[in-house]
């Protein structure tokens, strides 16, 4: 639902955008379209013959050598902006040709009239409006035809499986290439056929000037019936743009209809420059037809269907961005029929380049998204996805700085001592603004490859091999050349935006050299903790995973930065620690480890015995399972090790993977508890005995003493 909602709200941007790119390129038609050329007066002809003189060729030959002397005048400021009079005369002047080509408009279109007139009689009277219903009915047949000749094609794309990404792009893909097809059909049945024929010149003009219009409306109605599929439900298709089906349906519908009036628009100002309008006429009819454009434009807004009032989270209303929508859509109506047309495209830019950023994000997470790609309800990112959807974010932004600068008549890759100021910050803007796009594309591709092999080593593989051990190599260095990376990238950035900016980085990269190294004194300490973490990791001492020990500090490595590491203790707590206060480390995750433990039997136990259950035991679990895979070498006893108070020590060893003894210990001396009970061997246990010489003698004169103390006793008070 909160794509549905984005959707919605882009869609409006798209259609505004749509609306003033169609009404300036109309007003670029008009502009640049060429006046007829009248035939050459006699007067002019003379003239022209004049140079094929070999007297007059010698002297302007003289006079060009000449020419070559003479220093060049210098160069005026080129489009320098008008000043506010200057505007505002010019906008009098323009409102004043346009009430003139009110009155002379009906003149205009009379003369007009007479030379269709005149091909339409050299044609034998057939009107151009039955031309075009006529070739317009041969283009639905050729259509009719493909259509019918297709029923495979459309069968196998009703059948087309869209649950995968290679699904979804194969399908789409011939859903493209058969929606071309089909308009293409129609076109060779139409303007095709009608070539075929010769035709007088007006007449060929306006035929074919409307069978093309038709063509690109159909076009736009396959392109759009393609991206929305307002019929996906029912058809079982999949819908490119992700949209509810009444929005889908609405706005279908409401573009195409733009598309078709622009195109037709287009063809008809383009008929009145052929038929000899003047241009105040031309741009009557332009804006005449600009203002239809725009009523389109405002009921689609206005009768697009709208969220529900349960799933309404903005704080303005349906009806308050209505109006909103309707007064940038005028206001940019405005700005093209007074001529402001670098407010104009900024106005279009800024809206439309949002829009069809969200836009197309959007639509390519819709084509690429997959269950394996979702982690957690969020999102993950593939490089393909990244490569598109940043590619053509990349590619709109660029686009719209070519188009502001066209706009703004700024150019790009020159610069000249007359630029002004402002001229070469913007300029300057519009150039860094190509550099950060295209290290941000390098940057989010480089960023997905390495959280891709990240993500491929989460999963922990046999203790101790040598995958394993790369695995941990690979999860320990990524994080930290991922940090270096954008590091480097947001440096090389800042500096070629600066440079295209004007500015010299020489000066501040020496500069910075210099800061750096008076910051270097200052922090010595940090310094020697970045020095001391890239030789640690450069000597392998520990990696991401492992259990280290470096005086009072120990724990599992967690994570690093560029200057400390963190430390997970086995209670809890998380020791961070600067890489220069680590100092000698202790791993205790590499290769083996070797645990040794002891036992205390009583003396007169069978040695022999004990060692031999100590051997059978090891082997058991040697090949138990559970301990196979992390037991290198079997339990066994190494003999007595030293004679205790209590009685006999005997010292065992086994050698385990790291991390993996303390489980084999344990279960290794309940067995021991367990095969010594069954077998009379008796564990020694700590005993205090008390002796002496002459135990009964020493006894009864202790009692005879005794009873003799207690005799004066009772005697005393007597």
């Amino acid at each position: 639902m909160v794509v549905l909602s984005r959707i919605r709200t882009i869609v409006p941007f798209s259609a505004g955008a749509a609306l003033a790119s169609l009404l300036l390129c109309a007003s670029i038609a008009i502009a640049q379209s060429p006046t007829p050329v009248d035939p050459q007066p006699e007067s002019v002809q003379r003239f022209i013959a004049m140079f094929s003189d070999p007297d007059v060729q010698r002297f302007l030959q003289q006079q060009s050598q000449a020419a070559r002397h003479v220093p060049e005048p210098p160069l005026e400021v080129p489009n320098r902006d008008p000043s506010f009079s200057e505007f505002t005369m010019r906008f009098r002047a323009h409102a004043s040709a346009l009430l003139g080509a009110v009155n002379s408009f009906p003149l205009e279109a009379t003369r007009a009239w007479a030379i269709v007139e005149a091909d339409i009689r050299a044609n034998g009277g057939t009107r151009p409006i039955l031309l075009i219903a006529a070739f317009v009915a041969a283009g639905l047949a050729a259509q009719w035809l493909f259509w019918w000749v297709s029923v495979g094609w459309r069968r196998w794309m009703s059948r087309a499986s869209y649950g995968t990404i290679s699904g979804r792009v194969v399908a789409l893909a011939a859903r493209f290439l058969w929606a071309g097809c089909y308009v293409l059909s129609f076109g060779l049945g139409s303007i095709g056929f009608f070539l075929l024929f010769q035709w007088p010149p007006v007449i060929r003009e306006i035929v074919v000037g409307y069978l093309l219009a038709t063509v690109i409306f159909r076009l736009g109605s396959a392109l759009f019936e393609v991206f929305l599929t307002p019929r996906a439900e029912e058809e079982g298709g999949f819908r490119v743009v992700p949209l509810a089906r009444d929005a889908a349906c609405h706005w279908a519908k409401r573009l195409a209809y733009l598309v078709g009036w622009y195109a037709f628009g287009w063809v008809t100002i383009r008929l009145l420059d052929t038929l000899g309008f003047s241009l105040p006429a031309r741009q009557l009819a332009a804006y005449c037809l600009g203002l239809v454009l725009l009523l389109i434009v405002i009921e689609a807004v206005w009768r697009r269907p709208s969220r529900s009032p349960s799933s309404q989270t903005s704080r303005i209303g349906v009806r308050a961005r209505n109006w909103l929508w309707t007064s940038y859509f005028f206001a940019a109506w405005l700005l093209w029929v007074v001529g402001a047309m670098r407010l104009f495209w900024i106005a279009v830019v800024g809206a439309a380049l949002p829009a069809a950023i969200a836009l197309t994000k959007a639509s390519v997470d819709n084509i690429l998204r997959s269950p394996a790609t979702e982690e957690d309800g969020h999102k993950r990112s593939t490089v393909v996805s990244v490569v598109v959807e940043r590619g053509i974010r990349a590619a709109l932004i660029v686009a719209a700085i070519v188009l502001l600068a066209q706009a703004l008549d700024v150019r790009l890759t020159e610069m000249t001592m007359q630029d002004s100021p402002l001229l070469r910050l913007v300029r300057g803007l519009l150039s860094a603004g190509i550099i950060l796009m295209i290290v941000d594309l390098t940057w989010n591709l480089v960023a997905v490859l390495i959280d891709r092999k990240l993500g491929d080593t989460e999963a922990v593989l046999e203790a101790g091999s040598d995958r394993e051990r790369r695995r941990l190599r690979i999860r320990t260095l990524l994080p930290i050349l991922r940090n270096f990376l954008m590091i480097l990238f947001v440096a090389i950035a800042i500096m070629m935006a600066l440079s295209s900016l004007g500015i010299e980085i020489g000066p501040l990269i020496a500069g910075a050299g210099v800061v750096g190294v008076a910051i270097g004194f200052g922090a010595q300490t940090v310094v020697k903790d970045v020095i001391s973490g890239v030789f640690y990791l450069l000597d392998d001492a520990f990696r991401v995973g492992e259990y280290i020990q470096s005086g009072s500090y120990k724990g599992t490595v967690e994570s690093f930065s560029l200057r400390s590491v963190k430390l997970r203790h086995h209670r809890g707590a998380v020791f961070i620690v600067p890489f220069s206060e680590l100092g000698a480390i202790q791993n205790m995750s590499r290769d083996w480890v070797i645990e040794k433990m002891t036992i205390t039997v009583t003396y007169d136990s069978d040695i022999e015995k004990a060692r031999k259950i100590i051997k059978k035991i090891g082997l058991e679990l040697f090949e138990d399972p559970e301990f196979k895979a992390t037991t290198i070498e079997p339990l066994k006893m190494q003999g007595i090790d030293s004679l205790g108070d209590s009685g006999l020590l005997l010292r065992m060893k086994v050698m385990t993977l790291p991390g993996q003894q303390f489980t084999l210990k344990r279960r290794a001396l309940r067995m021991i508890h367990e095969a010594f009970h069954e077998n009379g061997i008796k564990l020694a246990v700590p005993t205090v005995q008390v002796s002496g010489g002459n135990g009964d003698a020493v006894g009864a004169a202790a009692q005879q003493t005794i009873a003799a103390h207690n005799v004066a006793i009772a005697a005393g008070p007597a």
